[in-house]
């Protein structure tokens, strides 16, 4: 640890984990350094205000938890409304609730019962022992035309691959509810951001000193600066991919602004023909209840990862935990360097297990530092 260091921490990118780090370290009274190449703090959180709309610019993110601290603190930042995130998904010219409920199978099949519609799911169920892939196991888990119409063509858009060459591993279960009930996520709480999630982010980093259009791998120099650095980026470009590049999978989206009231009626539809090529359109609005006479859409395409494009999400092939794990590792065996986030831990967590694990980090190194 330098003892010229200006700052405490050196916080490497300016998502979700680094500002509620930034929001405890401030607190404490240590000083960060945020780092963050893009223009503006947030990371994929980042919204845009359209016409008075908030425009979640890098896909729809719902807050959901059932831990009442996460939900305490978060509503301590700013005030939540009450979204409930119910999407729709559209195949040819009908469309379909999600998640699987008893309305997705009266949709299906006409059926007004869970005994109709559990007798219908089990009677198309496949015997697959042991699953090769991904269609087998889905094949297994739901028949086939829960997989043909909601499942196979959204799930080859997201990975890039057919069905059968993706691993089983991909859908170990899943969900099946008999109520109709067509809240898609069970949590306990569930909301927005007033206005988006600039002005939460932007109140945790408010003390901090903050670089923008900054890369970090081309001003490693920075490092110098702090006493410890809290890495938020890709695991595998920090160390310069010695152990070979880990496999990400990224979006890209067509935002429009539409001279009309409403759209689609819903926030999100996904879109699971594979001839459709975005897996979902999402309209902005309706995550505010809004009223604006305007709308805004945002179809998202995924593609696969180059350079230019953001990561979004990990592709945990078994190649792929195997060379995180190098670098896991490798990481182990420095001080004052600290990996967070999605791509820092090269896993797929949500938001509030984000915030979970960037207060107990910080509870670490502050109680380490007490004891020192």
């Amino acid at each position: 640890m330098s003892r010229t260091a200006s700052y405490d921490f050196l916080l490497v990118g300016a998502g979700l984990f680094n500002a509620v780090f930034a929001n405890e370290a401030t607190k404490e009274g240590k000083k960060c350094l945020v780092v963050e190449k893009r223009k503006h703090l947030g990371g994929n959180l980042y919204c845009r205000s359209m016409e008075g709309i908030q425009v979640h610019m890098y896909g729809p993110h719902i807050f959901h938890t059932n831990n009442p601290a996460v939900w305490n603190y978060v509503t301590g930042l700013t005030g939540f409304n009450h979204f409930i995130n119910s999407p729709l998904a559209r195949y040819g010219d009908k469309l379909y609730n999600l998640p699987f409920n008893m309305n997705t199978f009266y949709q299906l099949w006409n059926v007004t019962s869970p005994r109709e519609a559990r007798e219908k799911i089990e009677g198309q169920k496949q015997t697959i022992k042991n699953p090769r892939n991904l269609e087998e196991q889905a094949l297994a888990l739901c028949g086939r035309d829960i997989y043909e119409i909601l499942i196979k063509g959204y799930t080859e858009k997201q990975w890039g691959k057919s069905a059968d060459r993706l691993p089983a591993f991909i859908i170990k279960r899943i969900p099946i509810r008999y109520t109709y009930n067509n809240n898609y996520f069970n949590s306990t709480y569930q909301g927005i951001p007033e206005g988006g999630y600039n002005g939460m982010i932007e109140k945790c980093f408010s003390g901090c000193d903050v670089l923008l259009n900054c890369d970090f791998s081309e001003n490693r120099e920075l490092r110098k600066q702090a006493s410890a650095i809290i890495y938020t980026g890709m695991i595998d470009a920090y160390y310069d991919y010695c152990y070979g590049a880990l496999e990400y999978r990224s979006l890209n989206f067509d935002h429009e602004l539409l001279d009309m009231e409403n759209y689609q009626g819903n926030a999100v539809v996904n879109y699971t023909e594979r001839s459709v090529p975005f897996t979902r359109i999402i309209e902005h609005k309706h995550f505010e209840f809004g009223t604006q006479p305007k709308t805004v859409i945002t179809k998202e395409y995924p593609c696969k990862m180059r350079k230019g494009l953001e990561p979004y999400y990990p592709v945990n092939t078994e190649q792929n935990n195997r060379i995180f794990e190098k670098y896991n590792q490798l990481s182990k065996t420095e001080k004052n360097i600290f990996f967070g986030g999605r791509l820092g831990t090269y896993q797929y967590i949500n938001m509030d297990e984000t915030v979970t694990k960037a207060l107990a980090l910080f509870r670490l190194l502050f109680i380490k530092k007490k004891k020192q």
